[in-house]
């Protein structure tokens, strides 16, 4: 069989939860699947561990990292994999918006492989029937306000406004070129014409059924498969050497003692509001003398994010070291008293399964799907509570015997996750298409 996966999100440079599952699940089917033939799509050529699908660890050396693409006579890609079953086709395409639906589909019409598999929602307009797509969470659709809506189009104004006629004109005045707008648009779509739905956690199953299942058929619930996320079991462990730490933390200015929040640094991830419940802590407190450290990209709502520090004078109490690379996570990890995720809303959350991994005791949003992955491993709060959240960091600090015991737990919750059970869960999907 034929297996075409959309790789285009696998290869970001900056991953975060998306990115990561598609990077991850494509590894480790070049793993386990001897049997099938699969087709990576790409608005790029593929680099790093997915140039080397071989590679023991989630990076390969330098040289593949550094070497140029090579392509075969019929144009594909060569990647090397262990069962040499996977090849790449680099779809170029002029415009930076709507590789999915234009160039994608385009190669739909004339290359359909036996199964498409989209790894996140985005389904092109033309696919093979049998198709299989992962919605991770319709956090868009509970709260709009929690998202931007970025206008899709050339530079130019002119350009928008054309493309948003276009796309005004093709949904009947539903939908505009926006990303909210293309989010919404796609996800129904993607629910009413694959032929099975993956999601990450039974809590994205349930919002699946409650906000769309009136609106794609009656036999929407038999449709959607719950295959949870994973981690990097080979990555992510307790690490116990401080030096390598201490040396870790002095590359990102980072010291101890300090809390750890992961993620993008933006309004969905409550992050304002986590900086103020910090201010709250160390204004309380005066005796915990912990930085707190934002590790992540800045997203929609990173300006209230700057405003809050400056606001509660906190310039020197909070650090960003931006985007870290992935092998020095663990490590930050590792260094943390305390592991914060105050998201208002998650499909799953796998900086949770990396804090469990390492050891870290977790406070956590009891929002979402979060409580479903925390699981007795963690300190739930309300996340619209500032002294709840400021009260849940303290209590962990302060408390010696509540941290073992969230570590303990988190210890034994982990074990019912990875990556390789992911992929495995998921190539049965789809041959059973």
């Amino acid at each position: 069989m034929l297996i075409g996966i959309d790789a285009s999100r696998a290869n970001r440079s900056h991953k975060s939860g998306t990115e990561w599952y598609s990077y991850y699940l494509i590894r480790w089917l070049a793993k386990l699947d001897s049997k099938n033939q699969y087709i990576l799509y790409t608005d790029s050529p593929l680099s790093g561990g997915l140039a080397d699908l071989t590679s023991e660890q989630h990076v390969c050396d330098l040289r593949i990292l550094e070497s140029e693409p090579r392509f075969d006579v019929k144009g594909f890609q060569i990647l090397k994999s262990r069962n040499n079953n996977f090849k790449a086709k680099v779809l170029n395409w002029p415009f930076n918006f709507f590789w999915t639906q234009g160039r994608l589909s385009l190669e739909m019409l004339f290359n359909k492989p036996d199964v498409l598999f989209i790894p996140a929602h985005t389904l092109p307009i033309i696919h093979p029937k049998k198709s299989l797509v992962t919605i991770h969470d319709i956090g868009f659709m509970r709260d709009k306000l929690l998202y931007g809506k970025d206008q899709i189009g050339p530079e130019n104004t002119k350009g928008k406004k054309i493309i948003n006629l276009f796309v005004k004109l093709f949904t009947r005045g539903k939908y505009g070129a926006n990303s909210l707008d293309y989010n919404c648009w796609s996800t129904i779509y993607a629910l009413k014409h694959s032929k099975k739905i993956i999601t990450v956690s039974n809590f994205s199953k349930n919002e699946l059924m409650d906000v769309f299942g009136n609106d794609c058929g009656g036999r929407l619930s038999e449709k959607i498969l719950v295959i949870n996320n994973g981690y990097n079991k080979f990555l992510y462990k307790k690490i116990t050497d401080n030096d390598k730490i201490l040396e870790i933390l002095d590359k990102y200015g980072i010291a101890k003692p300090y809390i750890l929040y992961i993620g993008r640094l933006e309004k969905k991830k409550n992050t304002p509001a986590l900086i103020e419940a910090f201010a709250l802590l160390k204004e309380n407190n005066k005796n915990i003398s912990h930085k707190l450290v934002l590790v992540g990209d800045a997203s929609f709502g990173y300006d209230e994010v700057n405003y809050m520090i400056e606001e509660f004078l906190l310039d020197n109490e909070v650090i960003m070291p931006g985007w870290v690379e992935e092998e020095d996570m663990p490590y930050i990890y590792s260094g943390a008293s305390v592991f914060i995720f105050p998201s208002l809303y998650e499909g799953f959350g796998i900086p949770l399964l990396q804090a469990m991994a390492c050891g870290v005791p977790i406070a956590a949003a009891n929002a979402a799907s979060i409580p479903e992955v925390v699981d007795g491993a963690g300190v739930l709060f309300d996340p619209h509570n500032i002294c709840n959240i400021a009260e849940s960091m303290k209590k962990i600090i302060s408390d010696k015997e509540l941290r073992e015991k969230i570590i303990k737990a988190g210890e034994e919750k982990i074990k019912n996750y990875g990556w390789e059970k992911c992929a495995k869960e998921t190539l049965q999907a789809i041959e059973n298409l």
